[in-house]
């Protein structure tokens, strides 16, 4: 696989995460974002002021600065402030998404041979992707795993329903 064709790949697993995301939260009522399954778990609001906190971090001046950038107070991102609006929220997310998706837009083949730093370590450029793109769809899953509990039987899948793997083959083979 050339560089070219996989950007283009590892961006569209960025965009599959990013749409079991935010289709989970989406599912999800608001009132019950700051929700724990206990007090060592993350609730919602958690997950992202921490996803959108470490994306906003990492792909900003990217291939110039350390990805943990000095004025990121990751600690705060596990507490829920309690004044925090959805659209706030979701603006915060988004910016993070954005930051990753703008920075993926401009790199180059050339540039997947470059030396990057994350928390003073050196990364190639493809393994700060592969270190993100891990991230994110960890934390993805514990956003379904959460909404899925929230939700209960309200909850529409993201992908192939249980007991719908037959018909799910046979529309695609049609």
């Amino acid at each position: 696989m050339d560089g070219t064709a996989y950007l283009s790949d590892v961006t569209k697993r960025f965009r599959e995460t990013q749409f079991q995301f935010d289709n989970a939260i989406g599912q999800v009522p608001f009132e019950l974002w700051g929700r724990r399954l206990d007090p060592e778990s993350n609730s919602i609001v958690t997950l992202i002021l921490h996803l959108s906190g470490n994306m906003r971090s990492r792909w900003t001046d990217f291939l110039i600065a350390d990805g943990e950038k000095p004025d990121r107070n990751r600690d705060s991102e596990f507490e829920d402030p309690q004044t925090m609006s959805k659209e706030f929220l979701i603006e915060r997310l988004s910016f993070g998404w954005g930051c990753l998706f703008n920075t993926l837009s401009n790199l180059s083949e050339a540039d997947l041979d470059r030396r990057i730093t994350i928390r003073s370590e050196p990364h190639s450029v493809i393994q700060a992707i592969h270190r993100q793109l891990t991230h994110a769809a960890y934390h993805a899953g514990q956003v379904v795993f959460l909404s899925k509990h929230l939700v209960g039987s309200q909850w529409h899948s993201l992908s192939v329903r249980r007991q719908g793997s037959d018909a799910f083959n046979k529309a695609i083979q049609a």
